[in-house]
């Protein structure tokens, strides 16, 4: 399975009236920021969950079902709500207690089972084949992958075109999406906490391979395992992959409420991590976009 460009402007069609066109910000001469965490739901994800779900035609009477480390979850759940469809969804224990709280408000069914996301994602396969439900997968669905490529059409669009794209990759869903809706032109920096390798490891093998996952990034990042979908893209476009501390994306969290006032939450702030501690350093006159990717955390953590 592979999506193409088309796949991304079919999706771009599909969801534009469900969605939001996230603003992007010059920070600095060449610098932007593509500001996916003021999206619906608090990330990205809206946009692949709303282009599964309307791909599908008509849905089950059990709904919909997924497995989360709590932003894929909160996003289906929105969308679920805005169609009028029932949501169920699995989540880790280690899903922080404030996407957990916005599952409720947003009326899914919670299961929150296993000690990480793929133990989730078992329960969650399972109970699917038992219901019918429609699974709509957190990152390793083509419909899924074409959905969140629509941040790429975007982000091109709103800047005129970059020379690099830097993003946070978990189960590499979104960092391949982008890949495939910036088109051929910029480079990818594709970035993972130094815990949560899963894309780093998977590259250096040759194929997707299970990874240990833990560090302040795991509730959003923690899949262990890259997903097909976005291995076949990845690793034909030749991404960059870097790795970030969790020290590194702590201090970078902070810069982005500091000298930003962008509230995020630590996965959100892993591609500007890469910059700040020089993961990643941009050529003179390089023009580099970072996608800060997702905003459910507590406000009280950013001070």
């Amino acid at each position: 399975m592979t999506v193409t460009y088309e796949d991304v402007t079919s999706a771009a069609a599909r969801i534009g009236g469900h969605v939001l066109r996230t603003p992007v910000l010059e920070i600095s001469p060449g610098l932007f920021f593509k500001l996916e965490q003021l999206q619906h739901s608090g990330s990205f994800k809206v946009r692949g969950a709303f282009n599964r779900i309307l791909s599908a035609g008509e849905l089950p009477p059990s709904g919909v079902i997924a497995a989360s480390g709590g932003n894929h979850g909160l996003a289906v759940a929105y969308a679920a709500r805005a169609l009028g469809v029932r949501a169920e969804i699995f989540v880790p224990e280690v899903t922080s207690p404030v996407k957990v709280a916005g599952l409720r408000r947003l009326g899914a069914e919670i299961n929150q089972i296993g000690a990480i996301y793929s133990e989730a994602a078992e329960a969650a396969a399972k109970r699917a084949a038992e219901t019918g439900a429609l699974t709509v997968h957190a990152y390793d669905q083509p419909e899924v992958v074409a959905g969140q490529g629509t941040t790429g059409l975007e982000l091109m669009a709103q800047t005129g075109g970059v020379d690099t794209v830097v993003v946070a990759v978990g189960g590499g869903g979104f960092a391949a999406g982008i890949t495939v809706g910036v088109g051929s032109g910029p480079r990818i920096v594709a970035v993972e906490p130094v815990l949560c390798p899963t894309l780093h490891e998977a590259l250096r093998a040759g194929h997707p391979v299970p990874v240990q996952v833990s560090g302040v990034g795991a509730d959003a990042l923690g899949a262990s395992q890259v997903g097909g979908v976005a291995y076949d893209v990845l690793s034909r476009a030749d991404v960059q992959s870097v790795l970030v501390s969790d020290d590194a994306i702590v201090a970078a969290r902070h810069a982005l409420w500091q000298e930003h006032r962008l509230a995020t939450e630590h996965a959100g702030a892993a591609a500007y991590a890469a910059l700040l501690s020089g993961a990643y350093v941009p050529a003179d006159g390089e023009r580099v976009a970072v996608v800060v990717c997702g905003a459910n955390t507590d406000p009280a953590t950013l001070a």
